[in-house]
């Protein structure tokens, strides 16, 4: 999948584009912090790792504003567990 995660600030959310449907994060923000507290992927396009690549790539966003994450859904807790490489964004 070639989409890109964007940041919806109007909705408090990620969001990935997958054709005539949408997969999201719903975030809260505090002053040096983003917590994700939900994620969501249509249900018939579930399994496919696409809410994988839409916690990446709202990491990379978070990554480049400068801050820092907290998981506040089992899924991005359970994605932080499984890569490392992005343990420097847990707050």
């Amino acid at each position: 999948m070639a989409a890109v995660v964007r940041d919806n600030k109007d909705k408090s959310r990620f969001e990935l584009d997958l054709g005539s449907e949408i997969a999201f994060a719903n975030y809260r923000l505090t002053p040096s912090a983003v917590i994700i507290t939900h994620t969501e992927t249509p249900r018939a396009l579930r399994g496919r790792g696409i809410a994988s690549e839409l916690v990446k790539g709202a990491l990379d966003l978070i990554r480049r504003d400068g801050r820092k994450v907290i998981a506040g859904c089992g899924f991005v807790v359970d994605y932080l567990d499984k890569h490392p490489e992005d343990a420097d964004l847990v707050a």
